[in-house]
Parts: C-alpha cells; structure tokens; sequence
C-alpha cells in the first residue's frame, strides 16, 4: 500500500512538471447571456470545471497538444471545440437551446451536482458496459469507494448484497429516476429481482453519508441514485451474448426507434441469464424486459416506463458452517449429536466439497419471485429558469420460497393430528411455501428553480405499501383432513410515507457555494395478523422526522475544491425490527449525525479527491445476540456508536495509454459500551439454572461487517483504439461476525485481482462489435464475503452454529455484442 502511495504521488510531481499552458474563456447562450454553473471538460483527460458567476471559466498547468473542449449545460446543445494548445489560449462557448429537453431532469432534484458538499462518484453506462455479462448490480459496482460486496451463489449472480462504510443495503436510500426501490418494510433491495438491469441503466450515482434530500428510506450510510437510458435520436438494434464458467449464460437483445418525428422514441430490452452457481445446486433463472416510451420537445417530457424481473434461484442462504470450511469432522459431528442437523443433512455435509456445500437438497428449494414496475414521468420547462417534474408509479410484487422441513409440529401449522387406528400422529416431513404479495403505489414531484447563482429545489413524494404474509402448507407426509395448500398463518402491513423537502445551492461568491436543505418525512406503519410462529403481531407505529443539512463548497482554484457539510438524518425500524421484539421494548427510531469534509485536486492527467468523515450514532439498531420469548433474534437500539474515517481516490493517465485508478477507505467503526448476550440451553433443561441467556460487557467494539481497511486498483492498458486490457484488484480488512470484536468470528482480509480484455471494431454492415473475456479471481484467492453466527451454551459448554458465504475461484466469462 506504501508503494502505490509513493508510485501516485511520484506521477503527480511528472504531471506537475510537464504541464505547461493554461485554457480560459466565457460560456454565453445564444441571447448572449451568462451561463453560470455550465460545465467545461477536455476530452479523454481527468479534467473538468464549472463556470463561475461571470459565466467564466479556466484551466491551469494543461501540457501542450491537441485537445477537444466540451461544454454542456442542461437545456442546451453541448458544445465540442477542437484546441492545439502550445501557448497560452482563450476560447468561447455560444450554447443553443436544445431542440428536445433532456431526461437529466428527471433525476436532477436528487442529484449532487460538482460543487456540492457531497463525497460522491457518478459511474456512467461505458463503464458498466465494460464488465456487464450477467453479474447483478453489487458486482459491478465493486470497484467503488468503501462498497464492499458479496453473492450467496459466490458467483455475483442471484441473491447479492453491497455494503457502503460498513452499511447494509437496508440504510442506503436507493431510488430509480427519483422513485423509491427500498422495500418499504424490509428496506433491502433485492438486485435479483430486476436481472440485468444495468442494461437500461444511462448512470448510477452514490453519495456516500447522508447525502441530498430524496424520496423513500432514510439514508444511514449512502444514497444511490439510478437514471434509466437517456433518448437516443438514431434508431438502434443491439444483440449480446456470454457464456462462462458455472455454465452461466447471458442474453440480451434491445432496440430502439431513434428520434420520431423529432417527438416520439421507444426502448425495448428482452434478457436472460441463467448459471449454475459456484455453491452446490445455487443455480439461476432469470428473466426480465424493459419497455420505455416517450414523447420529447423543447420544454415537455411525457415518459412511461414498464419493466420486469422474474427469478428463480435454488437457495444458497444457509452459508457454509465453519466446521465444514475447516474439514473439522468432530465439530461437523456435533451438529449431529446436538440434533441441529438430522442424519441426512450431516451425510451431506461429510460428503461435500468443503468450499461447495449446500445444507438444502430437496429438489425444488427454491425462491421464486416476480416484481413489475410501471412508472410514467411528466417533466414540463415552464420557461428556462423554472422546471416542474412528476412521476407516478405502481411496483407489484408477488412469490414465495419454497421449503422442505423435516419433523414439524402440526400444533404450529395449525393442522390437526392424525388419528389412526393404532397411533395418534402428532408431527412429521411436510412441505411449505411462505408468500409475499405486495403493492407500492404513489407520486413524487419536485419544482426546480435556477437563475444564475440560484440553483432551487422544492420536492416530495406521498407512497403507500401494502404487503400480505402468508404461508401454505402444499405436502404432509401425514395429511389427515388438511385442505389442499392449508394456510397456517396470514399478516398484512401497510405503510403510509410522506416527505417534502427544500434545498438550494447559492453560488454566493466565485470562490464560495453553500448548500442548505432540510426534509420532513411522515411515517406510519400498521400491522396485524399472526406471523409464521403463530404470535399475534398487530401494532402500529407513527414517526416524525425532520432532516437538516448544511454545506459549503469552496473553489481554492480552478483546479482545486474543498468542501464540509452537517447532516442529520432519521431511520424507522423495518418490520422485523418491530415483529421479532418483546412487548415490553418495540425498537426506537434511529439518528444520524454525519460530519463530512472533503477536498479535490484536477490535472489533465490527474486527479485527487479527498474524503474525511465523523458518523455519529443515537440509538443504532444493532445485533446483540438477544432472542425474544420464542426464540427470533432482535435488533437492539445502543445508546452510542459511530464511524470515522477517510477516503482516497486517485486518477491518473499516464504516457495516454494507461489510466490507473485507486481508491483507499481507512475507518475506525465502534458501539460505545456493548453488551453481549448468548442464549443458554441449559435453561430449558435444567430447572435450576435460572436465567435463559448470559450476559457480558464488553466495552467498546467493533461493528459487523465494518472492516478497517478497503481498497480498490484498477490499471486500463488502451493498447489501441480498438483494444484495452484491465486488472482489478480489490482488497477488503478482516470483517467481524457479530459484535464482540472476537477474531473466532470474523472474516479474513481478502484480495482479489480480475483481469478484463475488451475489443471494439467498427464495419460496413455492423456499427459497432464489442469482445469481452474475462478471468475472475485469477489468483484463486480462497475468501468468504459474508457470514452469520448464533452462539449457546449447552451441558454448561460455549458453542456455535454458523454459516459462511465463500465466493468462487478462479472462473471465466467471455461475451459478444453487435450494435446495427
């Protein structure tokens, strides 16, 4: 790591030394008035700026040569300028009015935009492109500051999380063109279920910490915003296909009609992918489509968009114990002689691949889930200072995982025994499906305001979620008089969420922005019904949040930036949080206070961003290893508990042919005053043991999943115009498994390195041919992602159960695509 340091700062200096001429001019529109805030970069350099309030804007230190100057600004025609730069130049810009409003404005109220006093990176579709062959989202977004990644199939596709400054996927915000994507109860968001998305996708923002003001969940540790594809106004047909190691396959085949009648423009994609999976039987179906259509003009968007996703996966959730990673057969054996596995579950375990192995083997245990999104947006310019947007939408989802589960009560499914002639049957093998049918319905809108220095936003969203829980009994080994597909429990929640928000950017001097934004956000959340353990869970919950935030942004030079910021922001627990606690304590709401300071430094060929960030924590949820009165585990709030850290990312080009990027996390992650509890056995057993779980404080831990260190590296060889060749590597610290801060439980550092070649050609009868082989992992790094715990005592001795999530070796994907 001191090397590259070193190597980074050793390319700065040569940049330094050789850049020598410097480029400045004015940005005006065609009725020759200032553009403040448009934006300026050079070409296939690191390099880019804003105008400032005299429409001015310059770059210093560029190295002679020829270059081409881009200049953009929302609601007009960009601009490109050819440059032979060999002494120092002036060049003006005359911007006109587009012919047809862009869809950036669809997105722009929940956009950071360059001078906001935000840590956030934009990855555009180029980029997505280049690793896009089948692996869902987290995986292609790996590369990212201080997002860490994990795929239970240990593939990158099915089931897969990301987590951002040690951050779950339930307290990042994330939204699709302004509409919110969290599950309103859950608050995850399942990539699986939208399979190939990336393919529709124009861009991807991430804010990390609390961010800008947005619809949906509160923002805990990030904020991703997704903008689907962008109008193209030339028709197109494209086609792609990949095939690789697990016997993964990929599909896609998208079109579009161009610009009609300088009005009308429609979008089609059809994907599918299928693999086998890295872990035993944890195989994928996937299938999804995508329809957009629109109709554009100068100062009107009217857009609906219609998309689909259906999977299908064997489950791979359960993980791998560690007994069985380790080839420890006493220990494998003791999940025998502790009846948590039956004798057939524990032959599987001895008689797998220790990194391979699967507890499930009924041959349809299986999730199977379908989500349809609908959402039409209306985006009016009531004149070139002031823009209206709108959106409505309808996300419907509706599946079940479906399980084999050996010995069951019938008491708990609420079915009766079996009477025979010699015996009363009171358990046995049956079959069951858990079901979730849910609706999310609503309308988000935002008024944006920009004149000159004055960049204003009022918006805000009203959403309702209604979700049904139930689960059916479709096989009994012993059947009795049960009804077909007998339903043994029935819970409904919905979930009313309101927000409005206001925010301004102010560009109060040439050298001085500030940001000011505030949020209100109702919440009320109504469930009743009995869950899948028969408790009667009715309640209800109402919460008020008012979220503040405060930033300046200050321009050193035109090459130099540097920014702080204050944010508050308020998270209500998800529905488990509230249905797994005891009566006697139902979860608080949580509170962020996020202290961020940042600095940036540009170059043609190199570029520095620099993060600092204090999260300070009231009330965190966390896992204590409590359970409730039947056994579930439960969140529990901590009083205090923070993230500190800083982040580093460096650009840099080098001779033109190579671009080397890097990015550092160094963070230091706590809960104030922890206290541990671990289930005792004994206590059911024993009549004079009188306490159920043993306690002890431990001082001042670790959070999980929260590793010290991450970093990435990624070297691009541009070998020729048409060939470029990548390696990525990605290295993430030890990460613990629960709380304690116990080494027995964690997860080792990993490195891992990826190697990428792309080819693109251009003929007659194909407009363009991209070629993409990939090697993953081509060191054959042994590593798990992810893993979950569950300690107990039992005849007075610590034990545990766990499961551990490894990821594949090395493997391979190679693809093609053909664009008309």
């Amino acid at each position: 790591m001191k090397r590259i340091t070193f190597l980074t700062f050793f390319i700065f200096l040569n940049s330094l030394i050789f850049a020598q001429y410097d480029i400045s001019g004015t940005i005006k529109d065609e009725d020759n008035e200032i553009l403040i805030g448009a934006n300026v970069i050079i070409e296939s350099t690191l390099t880019g700026v804003s105008s400032n309030t005299k429409g001015e804007y310059s770059f210093s230190n560029i190295k002679s040569g020829e270059y081409f100057l881009r200049a953009s600004f929302i609601g007009y025609e960009p601009q490109i300028i050819k440059v032979v730069l060999n002494e120092k130049t002036t060049v003006d810009f005359v911007l006109y009015k587009s012919a047809t409003i862009t869809e950036e404005v669809i997105v722009q109220a929940t956009r950071a935009g360059d001078k906001s006093p935000l840590a956030f990176t934009t990855i555009k579709k180029e980029e997505l492109n280049k690793e896009n062959m089948g692996q869902d989202i987290p995986t292609l977004l790996k590369l990212q500051p201080s997002l860490v990644m994990s795929s239970d199939a240990g593939t990158g596709i099915g089931y897969s999380q990301f987590w951002i400054r040690g951050t779950d996927i339930s307290r990042i915000n994330v939204t699709l063109n302004g509409i919110p994507m969290n599950d309103a109860e859950s608050h995850g968001v399942w990539w699986v279920d939208i399979p190939d998305f990336a393919s529709s996708v124009e861009d991807i923002q991430i804010q990390r910490g609390v961010g800008t003001s947005t619809n949906g969940a509160g923002a805990f540790g990030a904020t991703v915003n997704l903008q689907t594809s962008n109008t193209e106004k030339v028709a197109y047909a494209e086609i792609g296909s990949s095939y690789g190691s697990f016997n993964t396959l990929k599909t896609t085949v998208k079109a579009g009609s161009g610009l009609l009648n300088n009005h009308f423009v429609f979008d089609a994609r059809l994907s599918q992918i299928k693999s086998d999976g890295f872990i035993d039987r944890a195989w994928s179906d996937l299938k999804s489509y995508y329809l957009s259509g629109a109709y554009v003009s100068d100062k009107t968007i009217f857009r609906v968009n219609v998309f689909t996703g259906w999977e299908e996966t064997y489950q791979s959730w359960n993980g791998i114990p560690k007994v069985r990673l380790e080839n420890n057969e006493a220990g494998m054996k003791e999940y025998l002689d502790n009846w948590l596995y039956s004798e057939q579950e524990y032959d599987n375990m001895i008689n797998s691949n220790q990194r391979t192995y699967n507890l499930y083997t009924y041959d349809n245990q299986i999730d199977h889930y379908q989500q349809d999104y609908y959402q039409a947006f209306l985006v009016h310019k009531f004149t070139k200072n002031i823009t209206f947007n709108s959106a409505i939408h309808l996300t419907k989802g509706k599946g079940y995982y479906e399980e084999f589960k050996n010995d069951q009560s019938f008491e708990d499914y609420q079915m009766a025994d079996v009477i025979t002639e010699k015996d009363t049957i009171s358990s046995g093998n049956l079959i069951r499906r858990k079901w979730l049918d849910n609706y999310f319905y609503g309308v988000t809108y935002s008024l944006n305001y920009f004149y000159r220095k004055i960049n204003a936003t009022i918006g805000g969203a009203c959403n309702q979620y209604i979700g049904n829980h139930f689960g059916e009994v479709i096989w009994s080994q012993f059947a009795g008089n049960s009804e077909i597909r007998h339903e043994w429990y029935r819970n409904k929640g919905i979930k009313n969420d309101f927000n409005i928000y206001a925010k301004i950017n102010l560009q109060l001097t040439d050298w001085l922005n500030i940001f000011a934004d505030v949020q209100y956000r109702k919440i009320n959340h109504d469930i009743n019904g009995i869950d899948d353990d028969l408790r009667d869970i009715t309640q209800y919950h109402d919460f008020n949040f008012f979220n503040p935030k405060f930033g300046l942004y200050f321009d050193i030079e035109n090459n130099q930036g540097a920014f702080i910021s204050y944010s508050i922001g308020n998270r209500e627990p998800k529905r488990s949080d509230f249905v797994d606690a005891p009566e006697f304590r139902k979860p608080l709401a949580e509170t962020l206070f996020d202290y961020e300071a940042g600095y940036n430094f540009k170059l043609s060929d190199f570029k520095l961003d620099l993060n600092l960030f204090y999260m300070d924590y009231k009330n965190q949820l966390v896992m204590t290893g409590e359970i409730n009165d039947v056994g579930s585990p439960i969140m529990v709030n901590v009083p205090r508990s923070y993230r500190a850290g800083i982040e580093i990312s460096t650009s840099v080009n080098l001779f033109d042919i190579i671009d080397w990027g890097t990015s550092y996390t160094i963070s230091q992650n706590k809960i104030i005053n922890f206290t541990e509890y671990v289930d005792n056995w004994d206590y059911w057993e024993n009549p004079d043991v009188e306490e159920f779980q043993k306690t002890e404080s431990l001082g001042n831990t670790d959070i999980s999943f929260s590793p010290n260190i991450v970093a990435s590296n990624s070297i691009s060889f541009n070998i020729t115009d048409f060939m470029s060749f990548d390696i990525i590597t990605k290295y993430v610290g030890t990460q613990y498994i629960d709380n304690t801060s116990d080494i027995e439980r964690s997860l080792d550092s990993y490195l891992v390195n990826d190697a990428r070649l792309n080819l693109k050609f251009e003929t007659k009868l194909i407009d363009e041919i991209n070629i993409n082989f990939q090697i993953n992992n081509f060191l054959n790094e042994e590593y798990e992602t992810n893993a979950w715990v569950y300690r107990y005592y039992k005849d007075d001795t610590y034990k545990t159960m766990d499961g551990y999530f490894p990821q594949a070796g090395i493997n391979f994907m190679g693809g093609v695509n053909l664009r008309f």
